[in-house]
């Protein structure tokens, strides 16, 4: 502990995520509810949470244009703790990053701007039985047929931008758990807490996908239409992104410790 006796405020968060989550099952159902007023606490802890409090300083708004700068990852990791219960990390994006739609198999989460400023496109995960009512339309650029296999329907949920000055992004098995998040006039991160943690094992992978481009009805020159909030989108998914990937780098801030 510090001189005074003083608990960290990343302390109490990792303290109240353990309350809020300890004992949530996995499922993808959505049926892992949260106690409302332990969730309430948690949140207005994590909104509190400024990127001094982790030690962490802003990154320059232009990088560098060296070699060592071209082949660096654009996104990094900051591991704080992880328990069966929940990880808790920082994210760090450069200038013009973002990390491509993904989702969150059975989990619940919360993202709080640490630094910079994000926008995200979250999206709803919708049954992917196939029938009559529901029979992909057509995308542009069409599909081949075995790719048919790997559609998802989905609702875009929200488009929003956050700043440190902005509440948590939550996510839910059931509500926005698929989301896109990008830099928005420079670099950005974020604290990142997911409950549970991935782990393939119990059925927790990551998934990437694409937003399709559907045909408009009766476009005879093929007009695609954009997704639109509240209504259906369909996904593909596809594997990790060329030119995404993640590096790690040392947590700076103070230890947390159950």
């Amino acid at each position: 502990m510090p001189r005074g006796n003083k608990t960290p405020l990343i302390q109490k968060i990792a303290e109240q995520a353990h309350i809020t989550f300890k004992g949530l099952t996995s499922s993808t159902n959505g049926v892992n509810t949260l106690a409302e007023d332990q969730q309430s606490e948690l949140i207005s802890l994590v909104t509190a949470v400024r990127a001094v409090d982790l030690k962490i300083a802003p990154r320059k708004t232009q990088p560098s244009s060296g070699e060592a700068e071209l082949q660096s990852p654009p996104v990094t990791y900051m591991h704080i703790c992880e328990t069966e219960a929940f990880s808790m990390g920082v994210f760090l994006l450069k200038t013009g990053a973002s990390i491509p739609l993904h989702d969150h198999p059975g989990m619940n989460g919360m993202l709080k701007v640490l630094y910079g400023k994000l926008s995200i496109r979250c999206f709803d995960r919708l049954e992917d039985n196939l029938t009559a009512s529901n029979v992909p339309p057509q995308f542009e650029p069409p599909l081949a047929p075995f790719q048919t296999s790997s559609l998802r329907r989905s609702m875009l949920r929200s488009v929003a931008e956050y700043s440190e000055d902005s509440g948590p992004c939550l996510l839910t098995p059931l509500r926005e758990n698929l989301h896109q998040i990008a830099t928005v006039e420079g670099p950005a991160a974020f604290l990142d807490i997911l409950a549970p943690p991935y782990n393939p094992d119990d059925g927790r992978d990551c998934h990437y996908y694409k937003a399709l481009q559907i045909v408009a009805e009766g476009a005879l020159d093929g007009k695609s239409q954009e997704e639109k909030q509240g209504e259906v989108t369909w996904l593909l998914e596809i594997p990790q992104p060329e030119d995404f990937w993640c590096g790690g780098e040392p947590y700076p801030g103070p230890a947390v410790s159950f």
